[in-house]
């Protein structure tokens, strides 16, 4: 039977080749000029820490980041903006960024209800950080896939492991 695997995984070269260009563009940037900025990506928890000025100067960064991650092949999606807001802390503006590695529980069960509800004749089961999908038809399968791309979850989704 043919299937595939529904994932949400990010590159983390990718992501680490982003951040070294956002520290690069920021450094050459004159408005950034005698600024104290620091950009660190924990690679091991998957997460963004940003130390800037001030607000205004966060957003500058945080529209590069975003723009540069799009230029590298990375959504804009990976990015958990609205999980941690931004603190003073002494003369810097800190704000930690986790990165969605992975699909959570929650979402998995969100996308296989959102399958069942389609009237797909597929089959989904979670499989730890994805969901796997199977069906008579790879037809059926290619439908699943074009209507995961209207669901609006914010999450980046890839599809992997086609097997017919």
């Amino acid at each position: 039977m043919p299937s595939f695997d529904l994932v949400s995984k990010v590159d983390l070269q990718t992501l680490d080749n982003a951040v070294n260009t956002v520290k690069k563009e920021i450094t050459n940037r004159f408005d950034f000029k005698d600024s104290p900025v620091s950009i660190e990506l924990n690679k091991k928890d998957f997460l963004l820490t940003i130390e800037v000025e001030s607000e205004m100067k966060l957003n500058q960064v945080l529209d590069v980041l975003i723009s540069r991650s799009i230029k590298q092949g990375l959504e804009a999606t990976i990015y958990d903006m609205e999980a941690k807001k931004g603190y003073q802390s002494g003369k810097v503006f800190k704000k930690e960024i986790p990165v969605r590695n992975g699909l959570k529980q929650e979402d998995a069960k969100k996308v296989v209800k959102l399958i069942k509800d389609s009237g797909l004749k597929v089959q989904a089961a979670i499989m730890d950080d994805m969901v796997r999908i199977t069906g008579k038809k790879i037809d059926d399968l290619q439908s699943v896939i074009s209507a995961s791309k209207t669901w609006g979850l914010g999450i980046p989704f890839q599809y992997v492991n086609m097997k017919s």
